[in-house]
């Protein structure tokens, strides 16, 4: 076999080299942001007792400005606020504890990504272990893929750490979580993050089970049916008996009346999800075992407002505002609106209106957020919210649905009561 390279694999590789070239200057813009983003988060911390305080503050002054800017900064940047605050540490330790790290960054030979796992290991370790850490890792961190530095970061990192894996371990335990992730085409993920013991038992016995119901004339894999256990174990719960009709889950779909009579295709739509297909629509419908119509004046069923009346939101306005807004409004937050609090735009003490065109939901950080900072928010036609910053920047969120709010044109959607699934 000849080994000379021919004209036409000269050009491709220099169109790899391109490719590479173009990775370096990302790097290096990595490094630059992280340099900008710790120089503000200096200049923020410097001028906090700069902040006026009013008479009723809960939060200090410290306080007041790491919130104004984390907010802030994930607004700029379209994040969500633990998101920015994940890169306000990062640039942090690569600005004043790994220094080795942030110049290969600047140098273009590691990626972002390299450099989030070195700064991911090297967290917990102390700060007089951090240089034989860093020096060690680092040239692993210009070779090896992501996945091969974690292992090998991790490797190390036990054998470096003074603290015992033991006791690491029960901090960690404290930090489980679990989010969920909407995919395309109807699709979306649940993530689990746990004791591994417990990951491992769960996804043992979901696998036992499977294996179990596998036979003649089964028709899925053993992924598929492994996915339909969890999926039934986690929607029926568990007895002390065993498997069994435990708490139900609720979930809230939207669907208009042709695609319920089978007269269209359009979708209905799932809180906290989106569009979904009319079949699934339909089967969500037809176990709910009532209806409310979601009308759009007061005299058809949802109340818009009631003025200065009271402050209590009604129950209708509740359902049309979490139909609207499905997720907390501040700019960046997608926590949902089922766990959020309905806030006065323009504050009820200050002779704000229970109307829908002044009720907004935000989650219990965020809300906090408006009351104790000097963000501030007006409401316009729609919905939309646009909220000033700190340094008088305007960001604008708009809700995810538009509902109309006069006599309705045409057949309004139905709302189940209370979805069994």
């Amino acid at each position: 076999m000849s080994t000379s390279v021919g004209t036409t694999q000269k050009q491709l590789g220099l169109l790899f080299d391109a490719v590479a070239a173009a990775d370096r200057v990302i790097a290096r813009n990595h490094a630059v942001r992280a340099a900008a983003v710790d120089e503000a988060r200096r200049f923020s911390e410097a001028h906090a007792a700069e902040i006026p305080l009013g008479p009723h503050s809960r939060w200090d002054r410290d306080e007041i400005a790491r919130r104004e800017f984390s907010s802030e900064l994930a607004a700029t940047l379209h994040l969500p606020e633990p998101t920015a605050d994940n890169l306000i540490a990062e640039s942090r330790a690569l600005t004043e504890n790994l220094p080795g790290t942030r110049a290969a960054l600047e140098d273009g030979l590691i990626s972002y990504r390299h450099a989030q796992t070195l700064i991911g290991q090297a967290c917990s370790i102390p700060l007089p272990g951090l240089p034989a850490f860093e020096q060690a890792l680092l040239p692993a961190a210009q070779n090896q893929t992501v996945a091969k530095l974690k292992h090998t970061a991790r490797v190390l990192r036990e054998r470096l750490h003074p603290e015992t894996i033991t006791s690491r371990r029960a901090r960690s335990i404290l930090e489980r979580t679990s989010w969920l992730q909407a995919e395309p085409d109807g699709m979306a993920t649940l993530h689990l993050n746990t004791g591994a013991e417990l990951v491992q038992s769960i996804f043992t016995r979901a696998n036992d089970i499977a294996v179990s119901l596998l036979g003649p004339g089964e028709q899925r894999t053993l992924t598929q049916v492994r996915t339909d256990v969890l999926s039934d174990l986690l929607i029926n719960g568990v007895t002390p008996t065993g498997v069994g009709d435990g708490v139900r889950a609720t979930v809230q779909v939207t669907v208009s009346v042709m695609t319920l009579l089978g007269h269209s295709e359009e979708p209905g739509h799932l809180e906290g999800y989106g569009p979904i297909d009319p079949d699934t629509a339909r089967d969500l419908a037809s176990r709910a075992p009532s209806f409310t119509r979601l009308l759009t004046h007061p005299e058809t069923g949802v109340v818009l407002s009631v003025g200065r009346d009271r402050y209590k939101v009604p129950k209708r306005m509740r359902r049309f505002l979490r139909l609207r807004d499905e997720t907390c409004r501040f700019p960046g937050c997608n926590k949902s609106a089922r766990r959020a609090e309905l806030d006065h735009t323009h504050d009820w003490h200050l002779l704000g209106q229970t109307a829908h065109d002044n009720l907004a939901h935000l989650c219990k950080a965020n809300h906090a957020l408006k009351s104790e900072t000097r963000w501030q928010v007006a409401q316009t036609p729609g919905g939309i919210l646009t909220w000033t910053s700190p340094t008088g920047r305007d960001f604008v969120t708009a809700p995810a649905r538009v509902l109309p709010t006069g006599p309705p044109g045409t057949a309004p959607p139905l709302l189940p009561e209370d979805a069994p699934f």
